[in-house]
């Protein structure tokens, strides 16, 4: 992880502890789950340390903040929330509703169906200003952020999505049970089909570099360090 600490780098979730141990700072850190708070607290603090920018959901905070009232005490932290969210006091939109309507804004990639309710949770957002898709994954959330700030190439470490193996920062009966199972085929490769068909251009590139990964690699093309070096090295 050191030889490649130039780079700016987004953690997500438990991954901080990597970038604690290597003694990198990410340019961002994101959380969008307030089970996360509960269950992993001392993490999420390690992560209010360390990364310049923090990227939490609503949720995340307000947890947060219930248990560590000064945690977030002069960081930078910006609002990270899925789409179709309203401030306060708003009202969302329904499924197929929303998905109508995205389907005319140039920052959303969205599916629609009038017949199905799963097809319109499924998309790509350009701008997190308006929101995220959740894809049920973190590792999809932290692309569109990738994309949020400009970034033409993003590389995904820890992609597996393969729950048989874990999370690498849970042990034993430490193990917080994975939903990823649940979610493979119904939210997870839907949304990384839409955005291999849809995002991925010449001027966005996403790369996975766990060769062992659940992902098909025509959707995502899986990288060794080796590849990942000579393609750094010619950018």
């Amino acid at each position: 992880m050191q030889r490649y600490a130039s780079y700016p780098m987004l953690a997500m979730n438990g991954s901080i502890s990597c970038f604690a141990e290597a003694g990198i700072a990410p340019y961002f850190y994101l959380c969008d789950d307030s089970s996360f708070v509960r269950n992993r607290l001392p993490l999420l603090l390690q992560a209010t340390e360390l990364a310049a920018n923090l990227a939490l959901s609503p949720r995340v905070i307000e947890s947060l903040l219930e248990r560590e009232p000064h945690a977030l005490d002069g960081r930078s932290v910006y609002d990270f929330e899925r789409v179709n969210r309203p401030p306060e006091g708003g009202e969302a939109m329904g499924d197929r509703a929303f998905a109508r309507m995205a389907r005319r804004d140039a920052d959303y990639e969205c599916n629609f169906s009038w017949f199905r309710q799963k097809p319109n949770r499924i998309g790509f957002s350009r701008n997190l200003e308006k929101g995220y898709f959740s894809s049920r994954t973190i590792p999809y959330a932290g692309i569109q952020m990738a994309y949020h700030l400009g970034f033409s190439q993003v590389f995904v470490v820890g992609m597996d999505l393969d729950s048989s193996k874990g999370r690498f920062y849970e042990q034993g009966g430490d193990a917080v049970r994975s939903r990823i199972d649940g979610d493979y085929d119904d939210y997870i490769l839907p949304c990384f089909e839409l955005m291999a068909e849809r995002v991925i251009k010449p001027d966005f590139q996403v790369y996975n570099l766990s060769l062992h990964s659940r992902l098909p690699a025509q959707l995502v093309p899986k990288l060794g360090l080796d590849q990942l070096d000579r393609l750094l090295a010619s950018s």
